[in-house]
């Protein structure tokens, strides 16, 4: 009997790591090969080619309306960029850095003698307030997403990926 037990004991020991949920997932799909945000619809596209893989309802910035200019306005950008970063232990729980700003970005804001800000971000829902990402439009201009639907992009996006944002 006390083998039994034994035996028992060690199969649920093993088991436990496979019922933790990981924020890590795998994707074996089709490579995203462009990402496109329409601010306006408040949707993002996942994209191999021509073909939409995922779509998703976004948060942006809290002024969304037209393009990020300065630092501190609230607008999410408008553009093309890159996905150049990844940030695993992200306050956000997990984020896809965005290239913003690119050259001409700076030399605006430059130009008005301003700085165009930066840390732009696709990400998930603040990890020490969750009641936040429920607003409408609650970033400082960053794309946010669910936590669940973060983890799903994270693994689909590789750095590198393009990505268009449009009014």
């Amino acid at each position: 009997m006390e083998r039994r037990t034994f035996a028992f004991g060690a199969l649920a020991t093993l088991a436990i790591p496979g019922c933790s949920a990981s924020k890590f997932k795998r994707y074996n799909g089709p490579e995203v090969t462009s990402i496109v945000v329409n601010k306006t619809a408040k949707r993002m596209f996942l994209l191999h080619n021509e073909d939409v893989l995922k779509a998703y309802d976004i948060y942006l910035g809290f002024a969304p309306a037209g393009p990020k200019q300065f630092e501190g306005d609230g607008k999410t950008p408008e553009g093309t960029y890159l996905i150049d970063r990844r940030n695993p232990n992200s306050s956000f729980h997990l984020s896809l850095g965005i290239s913003y700003p690119n050259t001409q970005d700076i030399a605006f804001a430059e130009s008005m003698g301003k700085r165009p800000g930066g840390n732009i971000f696709i990400h998930g829902q603040p990890n020490n307030d969750k009641k936040s990402g429920k607003k409408e439009n609650w970033t400082a201009g960053c794309i946010a997403v669910r936590d669940k639907e973060i983890e799903e992009i994270y693994a689909m996006v590789r750095n590198g990926t393009l990505i268009t944002i449009r009014a």
